[in-house]
């Protein structure tokens, strides 16, 4: 284990005295105690709970060492000199580190240094001052398991012995402690008018909410985290699959086009919306509860630190109106929508029928949103309308602008692993309002008409930029962008693809907010609870300071980038930039490494195989990337790329961002497609992307709360030949840009430019780089096999790489 933590705040003497008073393990009797011995045999005897006996506590201290020679129960009741090696023995021994197995005694200090852990600046040996604030500064420490020991003593309820003993909300360094009672929470439902009648009845769209929140907020208003989920009421997975697209269709010419974005971005008119409802009565009593949400583990963990909880699916769900759109303006007002009632600028309905109006009474009108995927883009999209009430967003995996989603320089490109899948079949399965069957049969022709125009209005005959896709495409909005910004993204994600969060990134940069980013070695997964990082310290800290008013130094404690290193296991980094465009170092696609033939300085190849190689390639698409990298001459897929491999690296090198590929190449027809991957190309043990479970341990999100899994990323146990680092697609009629369609004359050149995904990775000394130059992506783009050749000029063909400054 090597642990990061970002989120211990600032503190002194004082402050370590007032917040210890706070939680009770300073009060009017340890004021009387002169001796620090006996003052850390008083701090471990609150440690072991109140509820049990003076017996019990003091054999429980009798457990731990603090000596070779001692017991920690014989060695403080002793009352010598506490040396500094003693306390921080019994540190990591609260800390869940065992003696003789994870550290030896009297081996403490330079343990809790290899272990990154906090070691606080103190005498030895210790006077009264210092144990306070090393025992202070322990509390706001790691365990092996993840959690800082007070979120760990909270979980075996510390807190829980009597709720009522403690201030609420309750700050300990700048974080909120788990002092709300989940066994009281309350469940509601109520249903948001929206702005918009999507299905077309004649009637504003009612939004199925749901809220759970600490039954302390009856009396006193809490912050809100707010996800929106179409995910939340459920799916229709059998519809989703039967409008599967097939992929295995050849690419075709388009016609040229003289298209601008003016063309493509004209304002439509909007539509008239109908009367809002009449309210009837108001009501602080809801009508409608629920047993269990599809919830996320880090807003249960909020639940139990005074945050109230909030789940819409939004327009076509189930309990909803509505149409589900994929992504447009409609299901951004589904979110504001909300956010606007939270904010006391909106109304809601006890039920959909009778108009009783009830309102957030209980929230302060501080709202933040949470999740990863179409949770995350959710939050960009309400992000950029700037609605009043967002006050931060913690924006995970989140897709940016969908183009970037299921296009690529005017290409029809799926999300990794999902083949197929585009804007209709990502409606279809989100519109849960079918589960509902008279819903479904009401609605069912008006509904075929909707899922008709997407299916039109994406067109995957083109694959080009268009009305629609600009319509989803929330960087035209992000100067509209006020509340505060965290962004997670995995490096390694090939669903939502890193050119989202580098994009979104940008587009922030000059604005007037709090912006930060966690780029980790992941793919398309959530990052709370990992043992390395304080992930969910650190967004306790953050949600503590946007939503709670509280000045904890949040943005300057947190990093504005941390990287997580793929070369090491556990260990994370800052970086002052991402994805700059700088520093970059041409290389000359010179000579190709594998048997390609070179002839006038070209280079061949074709996208055709056989029948049987070609789908065994579909049905096996690790085979395919596995001999597109390696493969020699041997394999079905030799004559279909054309592999350059630099030299070795003398030093560890850096790539932070976008690598550039330039060539001059033609098509035998008169359509064109090529793609290129930049390679790691050395036989090494590498972090695994997807992470795995520690011990079997689980966290505890509150004292007998729900649960979340420890996980980290692993080294390979076996050594793997390559590692792919980013890939990029283009079809060569878009050679300008996604939206403009270029001639593309038979065996005519052309130069073609486009870069592969942004990408910070390090690369070890004695790797080599590798590019691979091919045209059909059996994972992600339509797989014609088709009687294709290309070929490239190498007299002018080259690729940049964005090194970072030495």
């Amino acid at each position: 284990m090597k642990n990061h933590q970002y989120a211990i705040a600032d503190y002194n003497l004082k402050v370590a005295k007032n917040e210890l008073r706070a939680i009770h393990f300073l009060d009017e009797e340890t004021d009387k105690i002169d001796n620090p011995s006996a003052l850390l045999k008083h701090f471990l005897m609150t440690y072991f709970l109140d509820s049990q006996s003076l017996a019990i506590r003091g054999q429980k201290i009798s457990q731990i060492m603090a000596s070779f020679e001692d017991d920690a129960l014989t060695y403080l009741d002793k009352n010598a000199p506490l040396s500094k090696i003693a306390f921080y023995n019994i540190a990591l021994q609260l800390l869940q580190f065992k003696v003789g197995e994870d550290f030896l005694i009297d081996n403490s200090i330079t343990k809790m240094q290899t272990l990154n852990l906090p070691i606080a600046d103190v005498h030895d040996p210790m006077n009264l001052y210092d144990v306070i604030c090393a025992w202070y500064l322990l509390l706001n420490t790691h365990t092996k398991y993840g959690v800082t020991l007070i979120d760990y003593l909270a979980g075996e309820g510390y807190f829980a012995q009597n709720y009522n003993q403690f201030d609420k909300p309750l700050i300990f360094n700048g974080k909120s402690m788990p002092v709300y009672d989940t066994n009281n929470l309350i469940r509601e439902v109520v249903y948001v008018e929206a702005p918009m009648d999507t299905d077309n009845d004649g009637q504003l769209d009612l939004l199925k909410t749901e809220i759970i929140r600490p039954k302390e907020s009856n009396k006193k208003a809490v912050p809100v985290i707010f996800t929106a989920s179409p995910y939340n009421q459920g799916t229709n997975d059998a519809d989703g699959e039967k409008l599967t697209h097939n992929v295995n269709l050849g690419l075709k010419h388009k016609e040229p086009n003289t298209v601008s974005l003016s063309d493509i971005n004209k304002k439509e008119k909007e539509p008239e919306l109908p009367s809002a409802r009449n309210v009837e009565g108001k009501t602080r009593k809801a009508e409608q509860t629920f047993s269990r949400e599809q919830s996320y583990t880090l807003n249960d963990y909020f639940l139990a630190r005074g945050y109230a909880v909030v789940y819409s699916a939004g327009i076509g769900t189930y309990e909803s109106d509505g149409f589900r759109t994929t992504g447009d303006k409609y299901e951004t007002i589904s979110a504001t929508a909300v956010i606007e009632w939270l904010a006391g600028n909106r109304v809601a309905f006890t039920n959909r029928t009778d108009n009783n109006q009830i309102e957030a009474y209980w929230s302060n009108g501080n709202v933040a949103m949470s999740g990863r995927s179409y949770l995350g883009t959710l939050q960009i999209a309400a992000a950029t309308t700037g609605v009043a009430g967002l006050k931060a967003c913690l924006v995970e995996a989140a897709i940016s602008n969908w183009y970037d989603y299921y296009r690529e320089n005017g290409l029809v490109m799926a999300p990794g692993g999902f083949q197929g899948e585009d804007a209709d079949v990502l409606a279809a399965e989100t519109y849960s309002r079918k589960k509902s069957a008279a819903e479904d049969i009401k609605n069912e022709k008006k509904w075929e008409i909707q899922l008709t125009n997407i299916t039109n209005e994406q067109d995957r005959n083109s694959g080009d930029y268009n009305a629609f896709w600009d319509k989803r495409n929330y960087l035209n909005d992000a100067k509209k962008i006020k509340a505060d910004m965290f962004f997670i993204h995995g490096l390694n994600d090939e669903n939502v693809k890193p050119i989202n969060v580098a994009n979104i990134w940008h587009a922030v940069d000059p604005l007037n907010i709090s912006k930060k980013m966690i780029l980790h070695q992941g793919q398309h997964i959530y990052i709370n609870a990992f043992q390395s990082l304080d992930f969910t310290d650190m967004v306790n800290l953050w949600f503590t300071n946007k939503l709670m008013d509280v000045e904890n130094d949040a943005d300057n404690l947190i990093p504005n980038i941390l990287v997580q290193d793929n070369a090491t296991d556990q260990n994370w980094y800052e970086i002052d930039e991402f994805d700059e465009d700088e520093n970059l170092k041409r290389f000359e696609l010179a000579k190709p490494s594998d048997d390609s033939e070179v002839a006038d300085d070209k280079v061949s190849f074709s996208d055709s195989l056989d029948e049987k190689d070609f789908e065994g390639y579909c049905n096996d698409i690790n085979k395919w990337e596995n001999d597109l990298v390696i493969g020699g001459s041997d394999t079905p897929i030799n004559n279909n790329r054309v592999v350059f491999t630099f030299d070795k690296l003398l030093k560890d090198v850096t790539i932070n961002g976008k690598t550039h590929i330039h060539l001059t190449a033609s098509s035998s027809k008169d359509f064109g497609m090529l793609s290129a991957q930049l390679i790691d190309l050395d036989e090494d043990f590498r972090l695994n992307t997807q992470p795995e479970s520690v011990d079997h341990e689980k966290i505890q999100l509150g004292y007998l709360w729900r649960e979340d899994n420890l996980r980290e990323f692993k080294m390979s146990r076996k050594k793997t030949p390559f590692k792919k680092i980013a890939e990029g697609h283009i079809n060569m009629q878009n050679r300008n840009n996604a939206y403009q369609v270029s001639d593309l004359e038979a065996n005519e050149f052309y130069e073609i430019n486009f870069d592969l995904q942004p990408n910070v990775y390090k690369v070890k000394a004695g790797h080599q780089l590798a590019v691979v130059i091919y045209a059909t992506d059996f994972d992600k783009s339509i797989r014609g096999n088709q009687d294709v050749k290309y070929t490239i000029d190498l007299s002018d063909s080259a690729v940049e790489l964005p090194f970072n400054k030495d």
